[in-house]
């Protein structure tokens, strides 16, 4: 038996030789001998794939040799250092390169080497595998694969072949058969045709020959069938016809695994819920069972029955009719109009069940069935919210492999139709029921509770916290200041505005909201808003001064009590310019509508609704707008698609400004225009407004019934308008001497001026300012001044003393009132005073206009006054959406200053206006002060400032900074980054874009931030050694993550959490042994506020409940606008603006910038900062995974 294997050891020899002289790499190498820890020093040298070593570099014979073709090479770690010698030998040893070369199969030990340098020990690496030959070996495998794909190929051609030969020979057989036809048809023939034998016989080859000639028409005839359906086999119409029927099959797929989750969720959980409510000691009442699951067992019959029936047509094969199924189908689909609208509360309803701790045990066991795949309810609750867009979307596809001709084809368009408008009023019934939800949300927070937030007409504004100053019996302001610390404990109000109402709440220690019993729910129809306090009034003097110009008034006169002030101070100039705006539109948009309904109601029997019917620019669709069936705050259909013309044109119409219109326009008017185009609008509103308004809006605008004006004049008994002379003379300027406090309008007019019907053939035509007398030129002229007076009140006054009386706030102007006149001499028929907003005076003089125009009064002094109101009502809205742009939109003009400079120049011009009224000219002169101020917010911290406090102090360690000051610190921190992002970053997803660290810089640095604080937290934890230290550092970061949970920090609760759930802290067992249950308690009840399950459902009801300032996790708002982003287009196929997806958009915003808005009241601690920004604490993730598999090494398998 052989036990050697010969070689030829001249040939190794003389490639030794060959390796001595031209090797591709020689040098000395440290090889460890066959001893654990013996090294030998040899000289090496690498030829092709042969490794010699000799003893020396002048031995002319190689000591040994190794074979390299298909080894691996690889760096090893050094060896322990056991028995070193002094510490110079020590640090030599680790100086050293270590790398091994295994052979791959069992029996060959790895040969272990190493060399003094770095670089000498990766040649030798790279050398030795170019020598393995590894990259030919996976070329050669390569190689065989495609060699075996060839063979693979050849076997099924010669497949192929024999059976085309097997159908050669069945045709040879089928032409034989064909010929033993032939003949005996023939034999046929002749039986029938006896005459035939008289005559003369044909000859036997032309009948051979006929008989070759059929034979070949019929094989050539069926040679073209088969080419024929061959080459429609591979037509796109075959192509087509098969991705159609792939759909259907993917449908049916579908929809058998949609019904089996049906299955699970009746079968699952509402059927044992249901059984669970009947037993003696119920965990849930059957009125909590209906109002979660809803109408799920019904929708789940429903789809059992479409399954069958789609599973019949497939037996049906290959017909597949489906239309007749999903004409069956629409009238029932009806019911998902319930489940979709009440999905949201469902889920409300089920999450305050499980505070019960009985159905919570319940419903996880529940949970635990297998059939369940460890989906939880909510999971279940969710699928049917996709199922009709999922039809749409599979019909959308059949349509596009249906053809045109195909019998099918109208009536799949008719079912996508349908779904598609089902689909849109679910949508608009969500949309609508999102605000009632906020309402009654808002509604239970508040103990007392609160009747008219169940008004479905209340739109919900915005929220936050004041401060309400106090006040004394007679009206006078208390001499408080802001700093004291009482004033910001006893005084401080939680504040919701909605369109109508404005709430002024109290929080009480458990967290619940207490309405004040005097003016806690106030009226916006009886409210006048005071922005700046004037200096000559004594209830403000030095208001300015003490409360730095952060305070505002709001004067209320309710019709059953006596009048009184509350006076509110912000945070800061920007969140007070935010509320005293939404509080100004919501007012100006109160008293506009109900003023015109008392005109249109009373003057010309034509109502509000039935006027904006009566324009069909408002309500029908056209090919440059789309509107839904959702009404806005004004009353008038939302736009779902429009061009940008008619997008402008509904932000400059006179009649109404909806508030939400104009929050969505100005988030995302950069998306579809641009601000130029936009400031531009307003300019030549100002400037010309009959031409820039269409002649529709301006006819309805002034409408009014002829023959009702007959009417109210002769019964003379209207109860909202009264003249007292007979012959009415003209209305004229008053110019009051004590300044205008409030927003308050008088209507002024030159001598000549008339309240008339506006002739819009010469009303475009005199766009040029009306002729006023000058004071110094002629005496004044006799004026009447159009006031508004209390029914009960009818007295003479003759003082003169009445024309400088202080104008009092106008109350609801759905209140009856007359109208009085006063001459110049002093004489009234009323004493009470009232002055009223741009909208107000022009609907009263609207209304004066309905009497007729008496004698002695040509059209063109009444062109002259309606040329003078709509002028006033062009520039207060001009103004208001200007304020509202400046004060709320400040970076708009911040980043452009080319759009800063047109504002003022406009501004400017309106300021030179002569007939610019006290109370235009005094908010002309705020939206100048508030654009031209700059460093509105210096009060508040940046990052950068805190960077530079914290570069000259010394830091501190972890042991010695408290949970609290941890906590406190870093929803500073966290607020301050999420408060420094910009909202034109939100749009576009410029977040996921390549260069997204310039079109987004402030949201990468929120993520970076995220990321580093996360780091830090995992850094921390892993920097200690023993076990104890490790579990006392997790305990009380969990801590600090609940107190940021307690300052509405979610950032902060998700950054600690995250950190806690990486793998190289999650694995350590040990540790995580030694923490207590009450922490690990505490862990899943903040990782369950933060889940990311159900589109962080949790956190957004977390999120609904809490009063700002809070921090949200950004990547939820993220996600949200990425989906919104990638599931609609911007513009339609016909160019139209898509303003629902604006929409959308805008309340992601909008709800951002209120967490924005609201800064905490912490005060910096550059201690904590200078440690929490410190990035030489944190450590690299690799890193760390190295350091747990150090601490808590892995178990054998």
């Amino acid at each position: 038996m052989q036990k050697s294997v010969r070689y030829n050891e001249g040939h190794a020899l003389y490639l030794a030789f060959l390796a001595r002289k031209e090797g591709t790499k020689r040098g000395f190498l440290s090889k460890k001998a066959a001893e654990a820890s013996r090294w030998h020093e040899k000289w090496f040298a690498l030829y092709q794939n042969v490794l010699f070593y000799f003893e020396g570099e002048q031995s002319g014979r190689p000591a040994g040799m190794y074979l390299l073709e298909g080894c691996s090479c690889e760096r090893a770690p050094a060896p322990p250092r056991t028995g070193v010698g002094p510490g110079g030998s020590r640090e030599a040893l680790d100086k050293q390169y270590y790398f091994t070369v295994l052979f791959g199969h069992e029996g060959q030990k790895p040969l272990e080497l190493r060399c003094e340098e770095e670089q000498d020990g990766k040649e030798w690496m790279e050398a030795i595998h170019q020598a393995s030959y590894a990259d030919i070996l996976i070329e050669r495998e390569v190689l065989m694969q495609k060699y075996i794909h060839l063979v693979q190929i050849v076997e099924t051609e010669k497949i192929a072949a024999n059976q085309l030969r097997h159908q050669l020979e069945d045709q040879d057989t089928e032409i034989e058969r064909l010929k033993s036809e032939i003949i005996a048809l023939n034999k046929t023939k002749e039986r029938m045709r006896p005459y035939q034998s008289n005559q003369e016989d044909e000859d036997p080859d032309i009948k051979k020959i006929k008989k070759v000639q059929s034979f070949m028409r019929g094989w050539l005839c069926r040679r073209k069938w088969k080419t024929i359906v061959q080459d429609y086999i591979c037509s796109p119409h075959a192509e087509s016809m098969r991705k159609r029927n792939q759909i259907v099959f993917t449908m049916v797929e579908a929809e058998s695994e949609y019904v089996h989750q049906l299955y699970v969720l009746v079968n699952g959980f509402l059927r044992p819920l249901r059984m669970a409510a009947s037993s003696k000691k119920p965990p849930i009442s059957h009125d909590d069972v209906s109002s979660i699951f809803l109408n799920s067992e019904t929708i789940m019959f429903l789809h059992e029955i479409f399954h069958q029936g789609l599973k019949a047509r497939i037996a049906n094969w290959p017909t597949l009719i489906l239309a007749d199924l999903f004409d069956i189908l629409l009238p029932m689909l009806n019911i998902y109009q319930e489940f979709v609208r009440n999905h949201q509360y469902s889920l409300q309803v089920l999450a305050n069940c499980k505070q019960n701790r009985d159905f919570d045990k319940l419903l996880k066991q529940y949970e635990a069935n297998p059939a369940c795949e460890g989906r939880m309810l909510e999971t279940f609750l969710t699928y049917p919210m996709f199922q009709i867009p999922r039809y749409i979307i599979t019909l959308h596809e059949l349509l596009a492999h249906t053809p045109h001709e195909h019998v099918e084809r109208k009536s799949l368009e008719f079912a996508k139709s349908k779904l598609e408008e089902l689909s849109r009023i679910m949508h608009d019934e969500v949309s609508d029921t999102e605000n009632i939800r906020k309402n009654l949300a808002i509604e239970r927070m508040i103990v007392e509770g609160c009747d008219i937030l169940l008004d479905t007409s209340q739109t919900f504004i915005r929220q936050g916290s004041l401060i309400q100053v106090p006040s004394v019996e007679k009206g006078k302001l208390s001499k408080v200041r802001l700093g004291s610390l009482s004033l910001k404990k006893e005084g401080e109000r939680q504040c919701f505005l909605f369109t109508k109402h404005f709430l002024i709440c109290t929080r009480s220690s458990g967290g619940k909201l207490h309405l004040l019993k005097t003016g806690g729910v106030l009226s916006l129809i009886e409210c006048t808003l005071v922005e700046e306090p004037d200096a000559s009034d004594d209830d403000s003097k030095g208001s300015g001064q003490v409360f730095g110009h952060l305070d505002f008034k709001l004067v209320v006169e309710p019709p059953d009590a006596a009048p009184f002030t509350v006076v509110l101070l912000a945070p800061s100039r920007q969140e007070k310019a935010a509320w005293t705006s939404d509080i100004s539109q919501c007012v100006d948009n109160i008293r506009c509508n109900g003023l015109m309904t008392i005109v249109f109601e009373e003057n010309s029997k034509v109502t509000v609704p039935h006027m904006i019917k009566s324009d069909a620019r408002l309500h029908k669709d056209d090919t440059d707008i789309c509107f839904s069936k959702t009404l806005n705050s004004c009353k008038v259909p939302q736009i779902r698609y429009a061009s940008v013309e008619r997008l402008l044109e509904r932000l400059t119409d006179l009649r109404f400004l909806s508030i939400d219109f104009l929050n969505t326009f100005l988030h995302t008017y950069r998306i579809f225009t641009t601000a130029a185009m936009v400031l531009a609008k307003l300019s030549d509103i100002y400037k010309r407004p009959f031409t820039s308004i269409p002649v529709r809006s301006l006819e309805l605008f002034f409408a009014t019934s002829q023959n009702n004006r007959g009417e109210h004049l002769v019964d003379g008994k209207s109860p909202r308008l009264c003249r007292k002379l007979s012959s009415p003379p003209p209305l004229a300027v008053s110019r009051t001497s004590s300044p205008v406090r409030a927003r308050k309008l008088s209507l002024t007019s030159p001598l000549n001026s008339r309240i008339g019907a506006l002739d819009l053939s010469t009303a475009s035509a005199a766009s040029s300012p009306p002729v006023t007398h000058s004071p110094a030129a002629s005496p004044p002229p006799h004026t009447a001044v159009l006031e508004s007076a209390p029914m009960d009140r009818a007295g003479v006054e003759s003082s003169p003393a009445a024309d400088v009386t202080e104008l009092s706030p106008c109350r609801s102007p759905s209140t009856p009132r007359h109208l009085r006149y006063r001459q110049p001499g002093g004489q009234m028929a009323d004493s009470s005073h009232c002055s009223v907003s741009p909208a107000s005076a022009f609907a009263i003089a609207t209304a004066a206009a309905g009497h007729g125009s008496p004698p002695g009064f040509n059209n063109t002094d009444r062109i002259c006054d309606k040329e003078f109101i709509i002028r006033r009502t062009a520039t207060n809205r001009v103004l208001n959406v200007l304020r509202h742009w400046v004060s709320k939109h400040a970076q708009d003009f911040e980043l452009n200053n080319e759009l800063k400079m047109n504002v003022l120049n406009l501004l400017e011009e309106v300021l030179r206006d002569p007939d610019l009224l006290p109370q235009e000219r005094k908010a002309t002169a705020n939206i100048l002060r508030a654009l031209s101020q700059d460093d509105q917010d210096d009060i508040h911290l940046k990052l950068e400032d805190i960077i530079q406090l914290t570069d000259c102090l010394k830091a501190e360690c972890f042991e010695t900074l408290s949970a609290m000051e941890l906590a406190e610190q870093i929803t500073l921190l966290d607020h301050i980054i999420f408060r420094s992002i910009p909202y034109e970053e939100f749009l576009g997803q410029g977040w996921m874009k390549p260069d997204k660290n310039e079109r987004t810089p402030y949201i990468m640095k929120t993520s970076q931030h995220f990321n580093d604080m996360s780091n830090l937290v995992a850094s921390q934890i892993m920097n200690y050694a023993d076990v104890s230290s490790r579990a006392s550092a997790i305990e009380k970061w969990v801590a600090v993550a609940d107190i940021c949970r307690c300052l509405h920090n979610y950032n902060g609760v998700l950054e600690i959490t995250s950190a806690l759930n990486r793998s190289a802290i999650y694995r350590l067992k040990k540790t995580w042994a030694k923490v207590s249950k009450q922490t690990k308690a505490l862990m899943d009840k903040l990782q369950k506020t933060v889940s990311s399950e159900g589109r962080f459902k949790n956190l957004r009801e977390a999120l609904k409940n809490c009063n700002p300032p809070a921090v949200p996790y950004l990547g939820m708002y993220l996600t949200d606008l990425a989906f919104i982003e990638e599931g609609t287009p911007n513009f339609t196929e016909e160019g139209l603006v898509n303003f629902s997806k604006m929409r959308m958009i805008s309340h992601i915003v909008r709800e951002i910038r209120q967490f924005q808005q609201t800064a905490y009241r912490i005060d910096h601690q550059p201690k904590v900062t200078q440690y929490l920004l410190d990035k030489a604490l944190i450590i690299d993730e690799d890193t760390l995974y190295d350091l747990s598999l150090k601490i808590e090494p892995r178990l054998p398998a």
